[in-house]
């Protein structure tokens, strides 16, 4: 089978953890929002805004939701590939997907979405486009991309 992660726009290797597991050998549920979350640091790296930039600037990401749906369990070793994509973003607020698939299989372990949005660090709306217009800019880019698909 040809490896799905290669195809991507962006991916993310993780490899199971033993600590990872629950009592029943399996990778515990929680783990997967952490997983996510590596991703999402290794997407803004990629696009070249990492969060330690954005933040340097005054802005901070926090999350809004997270939704998570499991299709078939992880276990200890297990290296599992990270699909994350830029799924909307309207300026101010953005949603990023994610499908977690074994790396040689290709089965779907997971999917996900996590919404987030830009604010100042006095907690009001932060406007991107003018504090940090290289980052809409790449964004609005990412976006593009993702709807020619």
């Amino acid at each position: 089978m040809q490896n799905e992660c290669e195809e991507k726009i962006m991916n993310y290797i993780h490899q199971a953890q033993y600590y990872e597991t629950d009592q029943m050998g399996i990778i515990h549920h929680s783990n997967y929002i952490r997983w996510m979350e590596e991703a999402r640091i290794a997407y803004m790296d990629e696009l070249g805004f990492p969060y330690k930039k954005v933040e340097e600037a005054g802005i901070i990401s926090p999350v809004l939701s997270v939704q998570c749906d499991y299709k078939a369990m992880t276990y200890f070793g297990d290296r599992v590939c990270i699909d994350v994509k830029l799924s909307s973003f309207r300026g101010v607020k953005y949603e990023i997907s994610y499908e977690m698939r074994d790396e040689k299989t290709g089965e779907l372990r997971a999917s996900a979405t996590s919404a987030h949005c830009y604010l100042g660090k006095n907690g009001r709306p932060s406007n991107i486009k003018k504090e940090l217009p290289e980052l809409y800019a790449k964004m609005m880019e990412e976006l593009q991309k993702v709807e020619k698909k």
